[in-house]
């Protein structure tokens, strides 16, 4: 098998304020876990003139002043980081928990994505719950988190044409992804449940609930207790 990881990270100018470090192929969570334990790094250490670390799948974009840090001593130091991290123990990542109310008309494609994976409905809320999702990145939209871990066995094609409006808190699957709507919006993924959790809130002190690196867990709840906890959630 190809190893994912670099030999070494690569570096690339992105214009003259933002630097991208490059640590691996394609979609691996163990390359996934080093960007993050990198962006980690930078951020304790606090080194004069970064203003920005945002860690995706396989890269870490660090945005910085020019006229503090140059491009060659960011580089440096960033390539110092590879040996303390050899030697340090690798953080365990932290689980949200994310009640889901699944089914009905929190979840009109339940029915669809059991009967297309030859499943009962109760099996497939059994799956996707019982899973953790480890969030690669955060993005597209404040709040989206991109997941990696739905199992195989509930893998199920898009929509053919997407909803105009998707509510709030939707949890959804598409082809061999597993998400949460943070904001109304259109979509194309199958509808399973809904949290009602805001999952981006900018009246907090932390607009969001997770960040990359976290990891998700959907936790099944009633529809009472969807409404409880969504009075809660109201200001």
């Amino acid at each position: 098998m190809r190893e994912a990881f670099y030999d070494r990270p690569r570096f690339r100018a992105c214009g003259d304020r933002a630097l991208l470090a490059e640590y691996g192929t394609g979609i691996d969570l163990a390359v996934n876990r080093k960007v993050h334990a990198v962006a980690a790094a930078l951020r304790e250490r606090s080194l004069a003139g970064i203003e920005a670390v945002i860690p995706a799948y396989r890269n870490l974009a660090v945005i910085y002043d020019p006229i503090v840090v140059s491009f060659e001593n960011l580089t440096a130091a960033l390539t110092a980081l590879e040996s303390d991290l050899e030697t340090a123990e690798p953080a365990e990542p932290r689980t949200v928990d994310i009640p889901v109310c699944y089914g009905g008309r929190f979840g009109p494609d339940l029915a669809f994505v059991a009967e297309h994976n030859q499943l009962t409905v109760e099996e497939v809320v059994r799956i996707h719950s019982q899973a953790l999702y480890p969030i690669y990145a955060v993005g597209f939209a404040p709040g989206f988190c991109y997941l990696g871990g739905l199992d195989p066995r509930l893998h199920t094609p898009r929509l053919p044409t997407p909803r105009t409006r998707v509510p709030a808190g939707s949890v959804g699957i598409a082809e061999a992804q597993t998400g949460v709507y943070p904001s109304d919006s259109p979509g194309g993924w199958r509808l399973v449940g809904r949290t009602p959790l805001r999952l981006f809130n900018p009246s907090r002190a932390d607009p969001f609930l997770y960040q990359a690196g976290d990891q998700i867990r959907f936790v099944p709840v009633s529809e009472p207790d969807f409404h409880r906890l969504r009075a809660a959630e109201e200001p």
